[in-house]
């Protein structure tokens, strides 16, 4: 025989291994393998029997508002989210029809703003939000549920709203509630995103006016947010220095809802 076959016969031997060895080492793969899975259950079995916090366990509740506190600490003003090409633009789909299943008279409504205490600050017509700098963006719309599409929208920002009422970076109220006027869904945003320069009190998508079946004649757009905070056909605008409640956080998923 070879130098070269005793060579290859060798590192032929050193690969295999006895029997016994290979018993040995899968009835330990099977022993770890039921410790880990006995493990999994066991821990989930535990997070079950906690405490629910809006309709959640805490630890999951928990783990949600640390992931708030860690964007809270890296979010800058000035961060901009991506923008596309016209060419890349499309039509969004129709995804949620919570708050606009009802009939509405597009030319009757009115959009309320109130103070902390629900008081009534003003109200506007869609002319009144026209007759602010119209802004146009075009950012990639992502879905909670997994997919996402860019899409165009037009507006006013609602920064440039908000100066209406005085508010700026510096307010004390720290937050914001939107509501549809049937009072069927609502969501809450931190004043931070909503002061941001890509988040807009849209009513224009894709070249065209808002249909209502995508939130006419006014809705939220921002590419800061997942879809579930970007409300259709808002009917009332509330300033307030308490965190807000929210349609989806009361459903288990997170308030803070950020990209």
């Amino acid at each position: 025989m070879t130098d070269a076959a005793n060579r290859q016969n060798e590192e032929s031997n050193d690969d295999s291994i006895s029997e016994a060895e290979f018993r040995a080492r899968s009835r330990r793969s099977f022993l770890f393998g039921g410790v880990a899975a006995a493990a999994g259950f066991m821990s989930w079995r535990w997070v079950q029997t906690q405490q629910e916090v809006n309709n959640i366990p805490k630890v999951l509740r928990d783990g949600h508002e640390f992931n708030e506190d860690i964007w809270r600490k890296l979010f800058r003003e000035g961060h901009n989210a991506p923008t596309y090409s016209a060419s890349e633009s499309s039509v969004l789909r129709v995804n949620g029809r919570h708050g606009i299943r009802s009939a509405i008279n597009l030319d009757a409504w009115e959009l309320r703003v109130e103070g902390p205490d629900g008081s009534l600050w003003g109200t506007h017509t869609l002319s009144d939000l026209q007759d602010l700098p119209r802004h146009e963006m075009i950012i990639e719309h992502k879905c909670i549920e997994g997919w996402s599409q860019i899409t165009t929208w037009a507006g006013a920002r609602f920064s440039d709203f908000a100066a209406l009422y005085d508010i700026d970076s510096n307010t004390d109220l720290g937050f914001v509630s939107l509501v549809t006027p049937d009072g069927d869904y609502f969501v809450g945003l931190e004043m931070d995103s909503m002061l941001h320069e890509q988040t807009l009190l849209a009513y224009d998508m894709h070249g065209g006016p808002l249909d209502e079946e995508h939130g006419a004649p006014l809705r939220l757009a921002t590419p800061l947010k997942y879809g579930i905070k970007q409300i259709k056909r808002i009917g009332t605008i509330r300033f307030t220095n308490e965190q807000p409640e929210d349609f989806w956080e009361q459903r288990g998923y997170s308030w803070y809802a950020h990209l």
